[in-house]
């Protein structure tokens, strides 16, 4: 059994468990609360592709469906941050968060893959941090 290190438990208990319960209720079989947050990070960064996709194709119910995914995972993103543990660093997550959101949306309203764009290098930027802090694997 792997040994966890400092920042792996500053990483969890940033997001607390509740994800990791959520899931492990619906028997998903999920690692650890930080590979959980991993994986909604690569799929916002899947969905945003195809939501790109469905704009250059200018199918709408497609575009909506994607973004739509986008943001539901930034949703949950923003019901597991734990504000007990590391409240500078939640209230900035759930502001940037929100911002993510609010492009998504936009990006949606007004067929603008710059926003699309946007969101995705924010989240390839969380994602490299978060596994570069959590040791957590590809």
């Amino acid at each position: 059994m792997k040994e966890t290190n400092q920042n792996e438990t500053k990483g969890s208990k940033m997001y607390g468990t509740t994800a990791h319960n959520i899931y492990a209720q619906n028997n998903i079989g999920i690692e650890s609360p930080e590979k959980l947050i991993s994986m909604l990070y690569e799929g916002v960064l899947r969905f945003n592709a195809q939501a790109k996709k469905a704009i250059r194709d200018e199918n709408i119910e497609k575009k909506f469906y994607w973004v739509n995914r986008s943001i539901n995972i930034i949703v949950e993103l923003i019901s597991v941050i734990n504000y007990e543990e590391d409240g500078h660093i939640s209230a900035y997550l759930n502001g940037l968060y929100n911002y993510e959101i609010q492009l998504l949306s936009e990006a949606a309203a007004y067929n603008k893959i710059e926003k699309i764009d946007e969101v995705t290098n924010v989240f390839k930027e969380l994602l490299v941090a978060w596994r570069e802090t959590t040791d957590v694997d590809n």
